[in-house]
């Protein structure tokens, strides 16, 4: 079995865009016509200069190459120049096309990623979600109003959440914002 074929797929979440903005999936396919999924991270460039970065790494270190030597694959990305010391780019490209590597070996031995990977660990994981603003808040306000993270927080429970995460120094914009001092941070 070798990897034969690279599709990249660029989405964006649909508006306001909380998550992401944008997700790049990669579908490698083998020559025996297995199909695998990933995801690439891609913080440091956008999707359309991420793309021919994707096909580079795969061109030179994945292609003909039996998806099963994930370890020699990851060692010859990492190791690319001599360095040891790749970029967030190339391991970001590379994440995503391992991960459809192991999709393609479970589907190959038709057994979950989850047992190729050692097995379980939790018969259950907690599942969170960040606090977002709700549809109807304003942006400007849902940052500095305790009452409207409470709405949304109430609103993520209904929903089944038992837990949320929330960032004290949102929104991120291109200025420094507010950074609370210890004092303004209360302990519960």
């Amino acid at each position: 079995m070798k990897l034969h074929d690279l599709d990249i797929i660029v989405t964006a979440p649909p508006a306001p865009g909380w998550g992401g903005r944008y997700w790049i999936l990669v579908k490698l396919t083998t020559d025996t016509g297995i199909v695998g999924w990933g995801e690439c991270y891609a913080s440091s460039i956008g999707p359309k200069a991420m793309e021919p970065v994707i096909r580079d790494v795969f061109e030179r270190y994945f292609l003909d190459e039996n998806p099963e030597n994930i370890e020699r694959l990851f060692r010859r990305v990492y190791s690319s120049g001599f360095t040891q010391r790749p970029d967030l780019t190339v391991m970001g490209a590379f994440s995503g096309l391992e991960i459809a590597c192991w999709d393609i070996l479970g589907k190959h031995r038709e057994r979950p990623v989850w047992a190729l990977l050692g097995g379980v660990m939790n018969e259950r994981i907690r599942a969170y979600s960040y606090l977002y603003p709700l549809a109807h808040h304003d942006l400007d306000d849902f940052w500095t109003t305790p009452e409207l993270a409470a709405e949304s927080a109430v609103d993520l429970v209904d929903r089944g959440y038992t837990a949320v995460k929330f960032d004290p120094a949102g929104p991120y914009t291109m200025r420094g914002g507010h950074m609370p001092a210890m004092r303004d941070i209360e302990l519960s």
